[in-house]
């Protein structure tokens, strides 16, 4: 018996006419009629009572029907099922982003999202660095960028980036200056543009700025960068940000404000990719921290 006997076998009894079966099939009746024959033949039951006018199935045929579309179906199902069989598996996991992230560092995530492509579909999460370490640790993100510092004995933390930080100050009061000194800013309140955000950073920062003869301090609430931006312009404050031309958080600068690289103070901001121990190497995501290891090798510097 042949696969092409049950599809001629099939194509009559739904057809109940050798005519219409066989220009289904592309064939003329006469050999189609054959090939029902010898399947009769061979499986010892005649299938189908024929008459001038009419063709019924028999008992023997109705049994053999829905056996001969199941074998079929199986059949034909083959080449998706091997597909799905032989497919790599994906999991989709999220990244965690703080705001303000360099677009050299967005680059090399987009780097690990096509490395991993076949094994693993990212997602990137928005948050503070404190609500993304506590989503690594709880096994909701698979892996985070965060602003260091961050200490969780859970989490292996790999530096990626190191970004310069300039004063955000009046412009009017500084025209014409290429860079501030740390004094100059002395009667000024400083703004601690991301306090709540990175408070564990935030709270360095201002022990030495506090060391340093910075002790006025201006506490906003519930403000965006560009708002903290305007309070600056207004000629009464400061504040710290990323210097480097290309980073995002530049975009928040207003009119008034201006930001100037530090001639005897060099802050910077470290940001790091955490995610839980017992999950790579031999964990679940030992595919993914294989390609983080390799793409982010050399942190950047800006």
């Amino acid at each position: 018996m042949e696969m092409l006997h049950l599809r001629y076998f099939v194509a009559v009894a739904e057809e109940l006419n050798f005519s219409q079966a066989a220009r289904k099939l592309h064939m003329a009746a006469s050999p189609l009629s054959q090939r029902i024959k010898d399947l009769e033949h061979e499986l010892g039951h005649r299938l189908f009572d024929r008459s001038t006018h009419h063709v019924t199935l028999t008992a023997a045929g109705a049994a053999l029907l829905p056996i001969a579309r199941d074998v079929l179906d199986q059949v034909n199902a083959i080449p998706w099922r091997l597909q799905e069989a032989v497919k790599p598996s994906r999991s989709t996991v999220f990244v965690g982003m703080p705001a303000g992230v360099h677009p050299a560092l967005r680059e090399r995530v987009k780097r690990l999202e096509e490395h991993c492509h076949d094994r693993f579909e990212l997602k990137r999460w928005p948050g503070t660095t404190p609500d993304l370490v506590a989503a690594v640790h709880e096994g909701k993100l698979a892996l985070s960028l965060v602003r260091m510092p961050v200490t969780d004995p859970a989490l292996e933390i790999v530096p990626v980036q190191v970004e310069r930080l300039g004063a955000v100050v009046p412009a009017d009061r500084f025209t014409g200056r290429e860079t501030v000194d740390i004094a100059e800013l002395s009667d000024l309140s400083y703004i601690a543009s991301a306090s709540e955000s990175i408070p564990a950073y935030s709270d360095d920062m201002d022990r030495k700025l506090s060391n340093a003869g910075i002790k006025k301090r201006l506490k906003v609430s519930g403000t965006e960068y560009s708002g903290i931006s305007e309070l600056v312009a207004n000629g009464s404050s400061f504040s710290i940000t990323m210097l480097d031309p290309a980073s995002p958080m530049h975009l928040f600068l207003v009119d008034g404000a201006t930001i100037l690289p530090f001639a005897d103070f060099r802050p910077q901001l470290e940001t790091a990719l955490v995610w839980r121990r017992d999950r790579a190497e031999d964990g679940d995501l030992a595919g993914l921290v294989a390609g983080v290891r390799e793409i982010f090798a050399e942190p950047l510097s800006t």
